[in-house]
């Protein structure tokens, strides 16, 4: 076995150390899936539903970075989980997935620009939407081009701002439900207002789990980093600790605080949760600096995802699944075609010239959210593959740096979870759509690359295994 598993050499600076990898992380997840789209949920499926569906996805996305986490300290590399599916189950499904995660971040950050665009309507509502999302994607590519240790020093500050928020939020909020704050007790009145908690029944769960999936879609940026991490072996497991508790206080927390202070009847995505309920606090000009720090946090979001799309398309185009000009880097090892595709795609969201922000907003976010999903399930499988190869040529773990807990069964429960929301995304009309578009791409893209490079399955070898299976 080779000493090092960075096949990609030193192109991409290994200079993020473990607070700015484990913000960079965050930064993905903390975006417009928990500042607007939680309305849209809360709304949809009532403050309990929406409570059910965030606490079950989060419960299946610690079983997919616990399983991430294992493949990315052995091997961290730009490319990771679609270099892993390389390895490790089929090359026709690391080309799948590679170029799916690609779209799915390009995607997402068109739909954090036109968040963007929609929280600047409070302040200018005679301005289209579609001008502010022109201001912020040049922003965005305009951040990305400087150097790894610049852009993660931002994205430090910008991911803090979000933290911060999150948490002065969680705590207003619980001082309007005892009535210290906003004039009287509100408690958890809400969750049996007009047939809630459960208002649209169990169905409606379903319908919403893949917002919920969106809002949590990043976590998984943690894989990425690790190829420009200094020491993944112990700076990336320390990262998915911090992330993982994270979030799931700062989700199943904010949207436990939001179906309490907000009927499910008044909520949607015309306007953040967050920002309606600092107005209703009563602390003046609170509504106002919220709104820009929510606009400041979707962007940070669509920022850490323009690094993440325009490193996987970097690391299709060094395995030779893309053309050769995006494995191309600058003198500061940003890979500068890569980016710039990337933020090509992020401009559908200049479809809000032509249809409703709102409705754009959401048919982007359902083919993000999608995406996504293909992403988390491809991550359980290969982590069930790598743990039997692995085995099958070391005969135990001892060599390996992080060991996921649960095996199989997280990983398994993940693949059902994940496969459920997948399937139930065809019950909203507003998903349905890129379901019926989502799928047969995938599977296209797949079966295409095996037909014509005649693929094969990896086989967890018998007896006396080839010495260079799992990192050649």
């Amino acid at each position: 076995m080779s000493s090092s598993h960075d096949v990609y050499g030193e192109e991409l600076q290994r200079k993020l150390n473990p607070r700015l990898v484990s913000m960079i992380a965050l930064g993905g997840a903390i975006g417009t899936g928990l500042f607007l789209a939680s309305g849209y949920a809360v709304n949809t499926a009532g403050p309990g539903g929406a409570l059910v569906a965030y606490a079950v996805i989060a419960f299946m996305v610690y079983f997919i970075m616990t399983g991430l986490t294992e493949m990315a300290t052995y091997m961290p590399v730009a490319g990771s989980f679609e270099t892993y599916s390389t390895r490790y189950v089929d090359p026709a499904l690391g080309f799948a997935m590679g170029w799916n995660y690609w779209f799915a971040w390009a995607i997402t950050l068109g739909v954090e620009v036109v968040a963007g665009g929609i929280m600047m309507k409070y302040w200018f509502p005679n301005i289209p939407v579609v001008i502010w999302s022109a201001i912020f994607l040049v922003l965005l590519f305009a951040l990305n081009m400087l150097s790894v240790k610049i852009f993660g020093e931002a994205e430090f500050y910008f991911a803090g701002i979000k933290v911060v928020t999150v948490i002065i939020f969680l705590i207003v909020g619980v001082l309007m439900m005892l009535g210290i704050l906003g004039g009287h007790a509100v408690g958890f009145s809400n969750y049996v207002y007009k047939g809630a908690p459960f208002p649209n029944g169990p169905m409606a769960i379903i319908q919403i789990a893949f917002a919920a999936a969106f809002a949590l879609q990043g976590t998984e940026l943690l894989g990425i980093v690790a190829g420009e991490s200094e020491n993944p072996g112990v700076t990336v497991p320390k990262a998915n600790r911090a992330l993982i508790w994270r979030v799931v206080l700062f989700y199943v927390g904010a949207i436990a605080v939001v179906g309490a202070l907000i009927p499910w009847t008044d909520a949607g995505v015309e306007t953040s949760m967050f920002t309606i309920v600092f107005q209703k606090s009563g602390i003046p000009y609170a509504a106002d600096i919220v709104n820009f720090v929510i606009i400041t946090s979707v962007l940070s979001c669509g920022n850490s995802g323009t690094y993440a799309a325009s490193r996987v398309l970097y690391a299709l185009a060094k395995e030779h699944k893309a053309p050769q000009l995006f494995g191309r880097v600058t003198k500061t090892g940003v890979p500068l075609n890569a980016l710039i595709a990337t933020v090509g795609v992020g401009c559908f969201a200049f479809l809000t010239g032509f249809y409703a922000e709102s409705t754009v907003y959401l048919w982007l976010l359902a083919i993000s959210g999608l995406t996504g999903l293909f992403t988390w399930l491809g991550i359980s499988f290969t982590h069930l593959r790598f743990r039997k190869l692995y085995l099958a040529e070391h005969g135990d773990l001892s060599g390996l740096k992080y060991i996921a807990p649960w095996y199989p069964m997280g990983s398994i429960l993940a693949l059902v979870i994940c496969g459920i929301v997948t399937i139930g995304t065809v019950i909203d009309p507003a998903s349905r759509m890129s379901v019926y578009l989502g799928v047969p791409a995938f599977a296209l893209l797949w079966i295409g690359y095996k037909i014509k490079y005649k693929t094969k399955f990896i086989r967890v070898p018998q007896g006396s295994p080839p010495q260079n299976r799992l990192d050649a």
